[in-house]
């Protein structure tokens, strides 16, 4: 959300980088998967793809690709012990500029993503984002990171699409695109709204062009943010609205038109936060989650289309813009939880969780622990959440909201698997399958039903 970084690596960083790179390789070659002869274009694609994936997570600036060679090894065995669907932006959050100058190509950092993807058996995903400088005003063979998140120029939107189509070439395994990202860049000041005809031009020449290289390749958007107002707050007011708010009616308005106009979609993208805009929770930190829910339901019978979140936050960021440290790890899991549940509840298929990891030993939410230390790439609690809820509930299953009778235990279940959440601080009992599960204060818990 507005909580990424993308900033240009330093040359002593794709030096480390590369050097990574070959310890992770030489680990993935004895993985599952694993092939050293394979080429940057990777193998041939499955016929298969289907629109859900499943729950994952987006690489960031900083990935299990960089640090130090124990810990890169080790954080790739992590991920191949724990294969998910992954999500890697063609530009920025890890990748350089992938066409600096009309024609001109740099895919040493995307191909490094895509082998790590490959190599620990996780389902590739790109996020068509962000666009060479070229595109938007800048100068031709320099990129200045600070507009990384500028939208093309709509005389380059076809240039835009070309770059798509020449990276779905590139990687022909790679059968699910995300395009654009929040609809970075295409405000529109003076009309005070979303310039949702500017976005609608690239996504369409973009979904043709993708289709034109397979028509097997999945593709999606509108990857809006799906912002919000507690109750009381009319600001932009809508019909889409619960005890926890009301949705940005502009939003709305972007969503519809996007909608209307589309050449065609696979699946529906969006990303949020169970906090309003201005960073209040309605009615408390867990109750406000049932906002994925409200939305999921809403945007499912819009659109018909499988429903992916390509990011969602529950936890309200501190001052550095990006930290999450007020929390005990304990009720940041309970609450990643709860979301969890309330968007498959909404009816997600597929969700992305936004991974930040750091350079810092300290990482609150983070997958693992940080690669840049030698005992580092080791499993936090957020990634036994998040594999174990890919696992349980992956696309095809139909979950469903386990009634505890207590407002303050979540539940989801199907046949096979429960997951309880106690979204208090205070221990709690409750019936399941006849007997009775007592949860300690923020307990996360799964039970084995057959």
């Amino acid at each position: 959300m507005r909580r990424h970084g993308g900033e240009r690596q330093s040359t002593a960083f794709v030096i480390a980088a590369g050097v990574a790179l070959l310890a992770i390789l030489l680990v993935m070659c004895s993985l599952p998967g694993g092939d050293e002869d394979r080429d940057a274009k990777g193998p041939s694609p499955s016929p298969a793809a289907k629109p859900a994936v499943g729950w994952g997570f987006t690489h960031t600036q900083f990935s299990a690709d960089h640090g130090t060679d124990p810990s890169t090894a080790r954080a790739a065995q992590l991920l191949a012990a724990h294969p998910m669907p992954q999500n890697q932006h063609i530009m920025g959050w890890g990748a350089d500029n992938p066409e600096p100058s009309p024609g001109r190509y740099d895919f040493a950092d995307l191909d490094r993503r895509v082998a790590l993807i490959r190599h620990t058996g996780g389902t590739p995903v790109l996020t068509l984002c962000c666009a060479p400088d070229w595109m938007k005003g800048g100068t031709a063979g320099r990129t200045d990171w600070s507009a990384l998140e500028k939208a093309p120029d709509p005389a380059h939107y076809a240039d835009f699409a070309a770059l798509a189509g020449k990276i779905a070439r590139r990687y022909p395994d790679v059968r699910h695109f995300v395009v654009w990202n929040e609809f970075k860049g295409f405000f529109d000041d003076g009309k005070g709204r979303w310039n949702y005809e500017g976005y609608t031009k690239l996504y369409n020449l973009v979904y043709r062009e993708l289709k034109k290289v397979s028509g097997g390749n999945q593709v999606g958007g509108p990857y809006l943010v799906m912002d919000s107002y507690v109750p009381g707050d009319d600001t932009y007011a809508s019909a889409l609205k619960g005890p926890w708010g009301s949705i940005d009616q502009r939003t709305l308005d972007a969503f519809g038109y996007w909608n209307r106009h589309k050449a065609g979609a696979d699946f529906v993208v969006v990303d949020g936060s169970s906090y309003s805009k201005d960073d209040q929770y309605a009615p408390g930190p867990f109750t406000a989650a049932r906002k994925f829910a409200d939305v999921g339901r809403w945007l499912r019978k819009e659109s018909g289309l499988p429903l992916w979140w390509a990011e969602w936050y529950v936890e309200v960021a501190d001052e550095s813009d990006g930290g999450r440290a007020g929390w005990s790890e304990r009720k940041r899991i309970a609450a990643q939880a709860t979301a969890l549940i309330e968007m498959a509840a909404g009816g997600a298929t597929s969700g992305f969780y936004w991974n930040p990891e750091t350079e810092d030993e300290d990482c609150p939410g983070c997958l693992w622990t940080s690669t840049e230390r030698d005992d580092g790439g080791r499993k936090l609690p957020m990634m036994d959440l998040l594999s174990r809820f890919s696992r349980a509930f992956p696309p095809g299953s139909r979950p469903h909201d386990l009634d505890s009778g207590r407002t303050k235990i979540r539940g989801l279940a199907d046949d096979r698997t429960a997951l309880l959440v106690n979204t208090s601080d205070r221990r709690g009992t409750v019936a399941v399958d006849g007997k009775d599960v007592t949860l300690e204060g923020y307990e996360v818990r799964w039970i084995a039903r057959s």
